[in-house]
């Protein structure tokens, strides 16, 4: 029997996928347990439309990604943060700082998990930081730590 699944399945199958499971197998555990759906014309039909909704709507959302990247590009984002006679700075600066300083100068909300830093910034200087923003687009900002005053 054809079957539509509803949830990913493990070592069966993922969310969308038409399998060919044995009678018994859909009747009496996918179907009642709300995993699976017998693939019928109808189903299917219904299938292949989410399928293009979301198709559109992963392209949105990496159109909308690369305008967020071509506008950090613009940008140098300073920093100030207090730091020692050899530059040090106390403490360190980590994505969240990072992210709380794109947020207030583009005035759009900017997530700390787009940022991608190996290790916390420590020192005074400019830093590459490399973003992932959703839809797969990534590429680096340039940040700049200054001495506060």
């Amino acid at each position: 029997m054809k079957v539509v699944l509803i949830q990913d399945v493990p070592k069966l199958g993922k969310k969308g996928e038409v399998i060919n499971a044995s009678d018994g197998y859909a009747r009496n555990f996918l179907i009642p347990r709300g995993l699976a759906r017998e693939a019928t014309p109808e189903v299917l039909k219904q299938l292949e439309k989410e399928k293009e909704e979301e198709k559109k709507r992963l392209e949105a959302l990496k159109r909308e990604s690369e305008n967020l990247l071509s506008e950090l590009h613009k940008h140098v984002f300073k920093i100030k943060a207090k730091a020692g006679d050899g530059g040090k700075l106390f403490g360190s600066l980590t994505s969240a700082n990072i992210s709380d300083v794109i947020s207030k100068t583009l005035s759009k909300e900017f997530d700390k998990k787009w940022i991608v830093l190996d290790n916390p910034i420590k020192a005074l200087g400019t830093y590459d930081v490399t973003v992932k923003l959703p839809g797969g687009v990534s590429g680096k900002i340039k940040v700049e730590v200054l001495r506060e005053e």
